[in-house]
């Protein structure tokens, strides 16, 4: 019994237990990348942004210092958040918009699938004009990849608990 006191006390302060993490810098390279937007709100696309900015953010800052045109980014959107970047929904999503159009200003391309435009009742015209209208999602998500591009696909799920609950 005294052994397996000892032991247990032992693996309880081992200081390699202690130290914490390690931080890496992996030496990240140009990057080629697509995001697909698929969603079953439109309000997620708010939170899938947010993964463009965790892409991009460290990208640009220190040690990699890229300049956004570095980045090759392209995002395909063909689920209900279509309804963001139709301009007549402006002032339900200008906070999405906003941030499409400052993205977009940084190089990243946006898509929409023709074929789901088709199926809201849009055309070319009633999108803003960083976006471009594809004659399919699917078709453009295998394009992508066969240039060699990563494919992310952003998780957005309800959020049930905030930080401070589960931290």
């Amino acid at each position: 019994m005294k052994i397996l006191l000892l032991l247990l006390t032992l693996l309880t302060i081992n200081p390699a237990h202690a130290s914490g993490g390690n931080w890496v810098q992996t030496p990240y390279e140009e990057q080629k990348v697509m995001f697909e937007f698929y969603f079953d709100d439109p309000q997620k696309i708010h939170s899938a942004l947010y993964w463009i900015r965790s892409l991009m953010n460290p990208l640009m800052d220190d040690p990699y210092n890229q300049a956004p045109e570095f980045m090759d980014i392209v995002v395909v959107i063909h689920g209900t958040e279509i309804v963001t970047v139709a301009q007549k929904n402006y002032q339900k999503y200008k906070n999405a918009v906003e941030r499409m159009r400052y993205y977009a200003d940084l190089g990243v391309k946006f898509k929409v699938c023709g074929l789901a435009a088709e199926d809201y009742g849009y055309s070319v015209k009633d999108f803003y004009n960083f976006i471009d209208v594809v004659p399919s999602a699917i078709t453009e998500l295998s394009h992508w990849q066969q240039q060699g591009y990563a494919l992310i696909i952003p998780t957005v799920k309800d959020k049930k608990f905030t930080v401070e609950e589960i931290r």
